[in-house]
């Protein structure tokens, strides 16, 4: 089937409604595109040039400046034409061109690969928004248009792309401030991840439609009468869109869908920051506000910049409503984020706004300098693209936002790293508190520091929370001990070969060092000291590196050794055997158990280790136990899975996260949801914090993975992983 472009209808929108942009920028970026992308289709069947194209009308609705239309009618050229970034540079500039530059490298991420690589991958992408911002608000506008379109792509694609979508983009565009697209792509990912339950709560919401939607008619006439009294100008009130994801994720958290007042929500826009809090006055005094459902984001802005009042009251007629209360300046913060500097930046003169909004972003790239650990970065951000935040004060007013469970150590480095190096002591509330006591939203926390301080404890690596504190420790331990570090270092190192039981000169091999500097963006062998002696990197991480590599060498030693025997009788046959859906390589008639302390499943990487007397001892590659002395290097035998098992195998989760009544139920909930069997539940109270240990019975890694990322989902949780890793 054959689709006709409508080539003129973009332009013809810009010349009309956009008089602002240069329109021959983008009539020449248009006319490039379409000629480098003709004879190419989509999935679809419908031409290429149709997604760009669409790609470009979401730049236009965020209000994007010319050279960013221009950059995402190009975008895909580099990566699916002939066209170099150079000939973009030589046809449109270096502007446009560095754009098309950067979201080619976003594209060239592998967003759904496993552990590590999926780190560095996300890092990347962190490094290219520090470069220009712009790059990710047209990477976040093209997966818009691929999940909008995503239905024609097999079943498997669709939740890959949407889980890809829910973890990442989601999140970053939230965190950017620009819930009209984070909105969208989360009601659209909910819609492939949970088909049933989204079809079920569209019928939910369907049902009543008419009668909510005459509702809110009528409750913006009786605000707008509340209101009439008021000198405001320029008042809007409407209703507020309903968005499935978010009704959905209140019902997750046992909310009854008739209890879920964001069903019925207005919005109240008006031009000041007075006439904000005299129209809450007036909503106040002429409907009943329900207690615990005040939130004033005027006062304490949410870290992306967000801003509006938010009170739920009970009208005349029993119903709960929800209202916000917002300027039109902080609408279009709410509506498009960072995205808003330049749909407004003709009508400013300075970059405050726009600096206040890349903070957290600034904030990022300092901790991401920091560590050259990318499962360790990716872990923070994580944290800080998720966790709820708490909001406190200084004594002298200034309000802070923190993630929720920071303590003292995260607010003193907050302020400055100057305050957390010499701290020496904190008062919450006007009384003296442990550094690690978590901090509530409206406590009035105070530091107290000390010039004879010796600096911060290595401790409190352990007890900050956020990702800025530990940075900074760790830069001051970097910068002020370099010396002790490198001799620290040396030991932890020494200490860490010595368990493998080879010697130091086996493993410190000069071509394998520069592996490992190169693997961590290191120029020397003291520096590689020093990172391990200040915490940039774990001594085992290390060694586990280096013992790949002389494993590697020894097995190629010892394959050139067989292969030069002349006698055939000296040559071992290429005997294996298969036990309980393994493969052993090399023994004949070998039983195979798996080792309880890391419970390897199939997709896992495996190592053999032969037992006196008990078969091979088959082990996660990444087995904390594997770093044990008791292991002889001569006894490891190469072993792999013999393909698709019936077989089920156990497998043991470690849980952290916020204590609340019915989380075990929940828990439990999420793995029956999965058909995964539970075999053993056990907690403990840590504070706030609930530690699980939980051991279930499963098919394969893919279905662990599958019940990890369901508690991942959960808004409780702060970490989990596997019981055994290294």
């Amino acid at each position: 089937m054959k689709y006709a472009v409508p080539q003129e209808s973009l332009l013809d929108t810009i010349k009309r409604d956009y008089p602002q942009l240069d329109l021959e920028l983008i009539s020449s970026a248009y006319e490039y595109a379409r000629v480098h992308h003709e004879g190419q289709v989509r999935e679809s069947g419908e031409p290429y040039f149709e997604h760009p194209v669409a790609v470009a009308r979401i730049m236009l609705s965020l209000g994007m400046d010319s050279p960013t239309i221009a950059a995402g009618l190009l975008h895909d050229l580099v990566e699916d034409t002939d066209v170099t970034t150079d000939d973009l540079r030589e046809h449109f500039g270096p502007e446009v061109a560095d754009m098309v530059e950067g979201v080619t490298h976003l594209t060239r991420i592998n967003y759904d690969s496993r552990e590590e690589y999926q780190a560095e991958s996300i890092r990347k992408m962190i490094v290219a928004m520090s470069k220009d911002i712009r790059v990710v608000i047209i990477k976040l506008a093209d997966r818009l248009h691929n999940m909008r379109t995503l239905g024609v792509r097999s079943k498997d694609a669709q939740q890959r792309v949407a889980r890809q979508t829910m973890d990442i983009f989601a999140p970053l565009a939230s965190r950017l401030g620009i819930y009209n697209l984070k909105w969208e792509l989360e009601d659209l990912s909910f819609q492939y991840l949970e088909p049933e339950k989204y079809h079920e709560l569209v019928s939910l919401i369907s049902m009543r439609r008419q009668e909510r939607e005459a509702i809110i008619s009528d409750l913006c006439q009786q605000v707008r009468n509340c209101l009439k009294d008021e000198p405001i100008q320029n008042l809007v009130i409407d209703g507020r869109p309903k968005h499935l994801y978010s009704i959905y994720k209140k019902m997750q958290n046992n909310t009854p869908f008739e209890q879920i007042y964001d069903l019925l929500a207005i919005r109240v826009i008006v031009d000041t920051i007075p006439e904000c809090y005299a129209a809450l006055g007036d909503i106040h005094s002429h409907w009943m506000p329900m207690p615990g459902r005040f939130k004033d984001y005027i006062a304490m802005p949410k870290p992306n910049q967000y801003q509006s009042l938010h009170t739920t009251v009970v009208s005349s007629f029993g119903q709960a409503f929800e209202v916000q209360i917002r300027t039109h300046e902080m609408h279009r913060t709410a509506e498009y984020g960072i995205a808003a500097h330049w749909k407004y930046k003709e009508n400013r003169t300075d970059t405050t706004d726009l600096d206040s909004k890349l903070q957290w972003l600034r904030n990022v790239m300092e901790w991401s300098n920091e560590t050259s650990d990318s499962m360790e970065f990716i872990d923070t951000l994580k944290v800080d693209l998720y966790a709820d935040r708490v909001f406190v004060f200084s004594p002298k007013g200034q309000v802070f936002d923190l993630p929720k469970g920071a303590n003292a150590i995260d607010f003193a480095y907050r302020i400055h790293s100057g305050v957390g190096n010499k701290c020496i002591g904190a008062k919450i509330n006007g009384r003296m508190t442990q550094l690690a006591t978590p901090l509530q939203t409206g406590d009035i926390v105070e530091i107290i520091t000390s010039n004879a301080a010796k600096g911060p404890s290595r401790d409190w690596m352990d007890i900050a929370q956020t990702p800025q504190a530990r940075s900074k420790i760790r830069a001051w331990f970097k910068k002020e001990q370099r010396e002790e570090n490198i001799e620290r270092g040396k030991t932890m190192l020494a200490a860490s070969v010595q368990r493998y039981g080879v010697s130091w000169n086996q493993l410190m091999r000069p071509e394998w060092i520069d592996l490992v500097l190169k693997r961590h963006s290191l120029s020397s062998i003291d520096d590689l000291y020093n990172a391990v002696g200040y915490g940039g990197i774990t001594s085992a991480r290390v060694t586990a590196r280096l013992m790949e590599e002389y494993r590697a060498e020894k097995a190629r030693i010892q394959q050139e050794q067989a292969l030069q025997q002349d006698r055939p009788e000296n040559v071992k046959p290429l005997v294996t055997s298969v036990s309980n859906g393994v493969i052993v390589k090399g023994e004949a008639n070998m039983l195979v158990r798996f080792a309880h302390c890391c419970n390897p499943v199939p997709g896992d990487s495996i190592v053999g280790f032969i037992t006196r007397g008990r078969g091979v001892s088959v082990h996660r590659a990444d087995c904390s136990n594997l770093n044990d002395t008791n292991f002889e290097l001569d006894r490891f035998i190469e072993v792999e899975w013999a393909g698709e098992s019936s077989s089920s195998y156990q497998a043991e989760l470690e849980l952290q996260m916020q204590d609340r009544p019915g989380l075990l139920a929940d828990v439990s909930m999420a793995a029956m949801n999965l058909n995964v069997k539970m075999l053993s539940l056990n907690a403990k109270a840590m504070g706030p914090v609930a530690e699980i240990s939980l051991g279930v019975e499963i098919r394969n890694k893919d279905q662990l993975e599958a019940l990890i990322h369901q508690f991942n989902k959960m808004p409780e949780t702060i970490h989990v992983f596997r019981k055994g890793r290294g």
